[in-house]
């Protein structure tokens, strides 16, 4: 007997909005609204499980094919480009990536290598490489806003929503990266092996955008 369809969530925001949409299906999810401290959870009639995870080991589970489908936003995509299917804009969670530096400073001005700070050097590279900039990145794992303040860097690229966190300490948007929102992902060989289940399910989830977005 197969086991269910598994599908790995972000714990957290995503998890509450992928939820929120699962019972817009008809999908039941008490099991995970009670789930206490659970990690695997029944959806529905149980074809269906969800693993709660965090963004990270949400790409992993599903690169690896331990989980078939996965929610995950955009940022963690690109920061770890693992071997998996993109498939929906799920919209959840929308913001952007931004490089921000202190107030009234133009960051391309002057000569020398810029220092930037972020938890996506991945993502950071990638956008000062195809601007021709070399750039030296320090990898931060906390409050990347204090690493202007400090002047440990010339700018930082993060993820932004309002651009509160920035102004209070500071710092502004000098210039958009990319947009960011939540992604449907799957396993490469999960949607050879079971197409026909996750492509009914995935169905019914475009339908559920269709109608949202129509209304």
């Amino acid at each position: 007997m197969q086991r269910p369809i598994r599908i790995a969530l972000t714990k957290g925001r995503l998890e509450k909005d992928t939820v929120g949409m699962f019972e817009q299906l008809g999908l039941d999810c008490t099991a995970v609204r009670e789930k206490g401290r659970k990690l695997i959870l029944p959806v529905g009639d149980g074809s269906i499980e969800v693993v709660l995870a965090k963004a990270n080991d949400v790409i992993t589970s599903v690169e690896h094919g331990v989980c078939d489908l996965g929610v995950v936003g955009k940022d963690t995509i690109l920061e770890m480009q693992g071997k998996v299917y993109e498939l929906l804009d799920l919209g959840f969670g929308r913001c952007k990536f931004a490089l921000a530096v202190k107030k009234g400073t133009d960051f391309y001005s002057g000569y020398g290598v810029k220092t930037i700070a972020s938890k996506y050097p991945n993502v950071t590279r990638r956008f000062f490489e195809a601007k021709g900039m070399d750039v030296d990145i320090v990898k931060i794992e906390g409050s990347v806003e204090l690493a202007p303040l400090l002047e440990l860097s010339d700018g930082i690229v993060d993820i932004v929503e309002t651009g509160t966190t920035l102004k209070e300490n500071g710092l502004e948007v000098f210039e958009d990266v990319c947009p960011n929102s939540s992604r449907l992902i799957a396993n490469t060989v999960s949607m050879k092996l079971r197409q026909e289940e996750l492509e009914a399910l995935i169905s019914k989830i475009e339908s559920y955008f269709s109608t949202q977005n129509a209304g």
